[in-house]
């Protein structure tokens, strides 16, 4: 399992990023699990895991803590998100929060830097923020995360919201509303869509039909489920919190899924058949 095989996918700039990154809901929390949590960041790295998501909610900052504390002296590896909360997004919260995301993180910028989902305070406002930091060179790319069509129609209309480069929703096998109207528009917009939660944090993994599919392609549960998100298009940041999953979520991205599995996965979990409210966690 090489980095150079791990897939990439493109932002709207054209600059490519892995497709199959690491998320950090949860992690940080837990000091016994600190060493493992570290160790499990860096070894994604090594294998081309090289997106790393995490957001100043996850648990009030221990998550950016552990991210800066696994990726010192590897920034320039990394490609490296986080998320303001909504009660932050006025313009001078949201440059106030990301300047304690980079304390917290280390590092003297962002790759990119999201609003975690929609608020109280008008878009214009956050993208206002967004517009300050790029200035003062503290993020490269900004977007958004769990906006709907209409949110995205708002933002995109807004005086520079046509730069938004990504949107991170919840998107799984159990999760396909997006595929109705949300992921369409996103790319006829060219914005990449990136699936927070790729294995419905791990309650898809006792479902016998995947199951089914995961061994007759010599596979994991988790492996087919991510692999399947991969094959829409779509960025995949899984959590990962142990070195033996961090090696199985790798693995997925060379994991070529069969026309037949596609169907078989179809028919287990099919895609919507009419417009669908976003889900969020």
């Amino acid at each position: 399992m090489s980095a150079e095989s791990a897939g990439r996918i493109a932002l709207p700039s054209g600059e490519e990023i892995a497709a199959l990154g690491q998320g950090t809901w949860y992690l940080g929390e837990d000091p016994a699990r600190r060493e493992q949590e570290i160790a499990a960041l860096r070894l994604g790295l090594d294998l081309g895991m090289t997106v790393v998501d995490t957001a100043e909610m996850y648990g009030d900052g221990a998550a950016e803590e552990l991210v800066g504390e696994a990726i010192r002296g590897r920034r320039e590896e990394v490609f490296l998100v986080s998320k303001v909360l909504p009660g932050h997004a006025d313009r001078k919260g949201t440059v106030a929060a990301c300047e304690g995301s980079l304390r917290r993180l280390r590092a003297e910028r962002l790759d990119l830097y999201l609003l975690h989902w929609r608020g109280r305070w008008p878009l214009e406002e956050t993208l206002a923020g967004f517009t300050d930091l790029m200035e003062a060179e503290k993020i490269r790319y900004w977007g958004v995360s769990n906006l709907n069509v209409a949110d995205m129609i708002e933002l995109t209309t807004l005086p520079g919201g046509d730069a938004v480069a990504v949107n991170q929703v919840l998107y799984n096998l159990s999760r396909r509303g997006i595929e109705w109207n949300l992921l369409p528009w996103c790319r006829e917009a060219e914005v990449t869509v990136m699936a927070y939660s790729p294995i419905e944090q791990g309650r898809l993994l006792n479902v016998e039909a995947l199951g089914a599919v995961a061994r007759a392609l010599g596979a994991t549960p988790a492996q087919v489920a991510l692999a399947w998100v991969l094959e829409q298009g779509v960025a995949a940041i899984p959590r990962s919190g142990s070195p033996d999953h961090v090696r199985e979520n790798r693995a997925a991205a060379d994991l070529h899924l069969s026309a037949e599995a596609l169907d078989a996965l179809d028919e287990a979990f099919p895609p919507p058949s009419g417009p669908t409210p976003l889900e969020m966690l």
